[in-house]
């Protein structure tokens, strides 16, 4: 909610600033956006670091809830690989980048596997976005770019990206807890 808060107030300073004509900066524009980025990127990076590498393919489902409906999530390491390649999706789509990864769909590379390689990679997509982000300035941000058989704005994907990211970051904080552990951004939050 908290996140949700934060990205609504950031929208709403940007479009405020963008219609009512007033001189924005490059570095409000980025800024605001690396802000964003930065937080989600923080507690995704230490909630995956904190699950150990013989319960990165923990799935709710293996607890057998009586009456839940876990049946064919994703393992932590998948949310975690799924996450990264659409950040990486997302990000080279507003820069213009070349991907170097062999993505064959939104799971990513079947080649990664150790927590270790999964990390790297999760670290990367954020690298990417870091990257995308220093090219939103008050003229780009409406720039369209080609996103999934449509175009959008790189501002609206930008934002598209961090939320998507907050999500799985859910996700990620529910898996940690379903194996006992206490996920580092609650703890240094308290």
């Amino acid at each position: 909610m908290k996140g949700q808060i934060l990205m609504l107030l950031a929208i709403a300073t940007l479009l405020s600033s963008f219609c009512l004509g007033q001189k924005t900066q490059t570095v409000q524009f980025s800024s605001t956006i690396d802000r964003l980025l930065k937080k989600v990127e923080s507690d995704i990076i230490t909630t995956a670091e904190a699950m150990p590498a013989e319960k990165f393919d923990f799935t709710p489902d293996s607890l057998h809830l009586p009456g839940a409906a876990f049946d064919g999530v994703r393992t932590f390491s998948g949310q975690i690989m799924h996450l990264a390649t659409d950040n990486i999706l997302i990000w080279a789509a507003i820069n213009n980048q070349k991907i170097t990864y062999d993505i064959p769909d939104v799971n990513g590379p079947k080649n990664i596997k150790t927590k270790e390689d999964v990390l790297n990679y999760l670290k990367y997509s954020f690298e990417i976005g870091q990257k995308a982000i220093e090219t939103i300035t008050a003229k780009t941000a409406i720039e369209l770019v080609e996103f999934r058989w449509r175009k959008l704005s790189k501002l609206d994907l930008a934002f598209y990206g961090i939320v998507h990211a907050n999500e799985h970051y859910g996700q990620m904080v529910v898996y940690l807890r379903m194996c006992g552990i206490v996920p580092p951004p609650t703890k240094t939050e308290k």
